[in-house]
């Protein structure tokens, strides 16, 4: 029951996305909206909900796995541009990182949060991995990842708009970098070329963020002992 009602809900947030052309028009933010709703009024535990659609869950590795055919597409690009595609994701993954657990320090949040938002930019597997083996929540972990991931999906091409921003290399990066699997389909959706280097920075950033996560959340450490004490 559960199952087919998710199914009736996306599809149908997807043609209202199709009629409504707006950023805040995401098939995925209205879906999420509509079914808490629904969950709430009827008074439906989450667990009850999420047995039905496991199935959808478990589509998940494979969905990022179909990722690597865009990829496979702009290979040559990709061999061209291996340099600065690497100091992108790079920075994307020590920005991300260092910019939440700043934020987080200063606004006076507890070690466990701060773990929890390291890895705020990657895609959640990989995220609720890296939270568990800082000492975080890997729910929260998840939790934060959708929202970034939301956002990015939403604001992410209004903003290139915004700045005049056509290069697939730097829309792709962008995405990839900060809104990870969220962020790759909606440049699935709007360009290929933008999707390829998207999928190629989930990818990468994951990796990169799982090898530097210890080290900067160690600084971070530091740097709450040091301004908390």
């Amino acid at each position: 029951m559960w199952l087919i009602l998710t199914l009736v809900v996306f599809f149908l947030c997807r043609w209202i996305a199709t009629k409504i052309h707006s950023p805040l028009a995401n098939p995925l933010l209205m879906s999420i909206v509509i079914l808490i709703a629904i969950l709430m009024l009827l008074g439906v535990p989450f667990d009850t909900y999420y047995a039905d659609n496991i199935y959808i869950s478990d589509l998940l590795a494979p969905a990022v796995v179909a990722l690597a055919f865009p990829l496979y597409e702009q290979l040559p690009q990709i061999r061209a541009n291996w340099r600065i595609i690497m100091l992108a994701c790079t920075v994307g993954s020590i920005m991300s990182m260092m910019t939440a657990g700043i934020i987080a320090v200063l606004m006076g949040t507890n070690i466990t949060l701060i773990a929890s938002l390291m890895a705020k930019s990657i895609t959640t597997p990989i995220a609720m991995e890296v939270s568990k083996n800082l000492g975080g929540e890997p729910s929260i972990a998840a939790i934060v990842v959708v929202l970034v991931g939301l956002f990015g999906a939403i604001m992410g091409y209004p903003i290139f708009k915004m700045l005049n921003i056509t290069h697939p290399i730097a829309k792709g990066l962008t995405m990839g970098s900060v809104s990870h699997a969220l962020g790759t389909a909606t440049c699935a959706e709007r360009e290929p070329k933008d999707a390829a280097f998207s999928s190629l920075a989930l990818v990468m950033c994951g990796v990169i963020t799982s090898i530097l996560a210890p080290i900067f959340f160690g600084i971070i450490v530091w740097l709450h002992h040091f301004i908390v004490n």
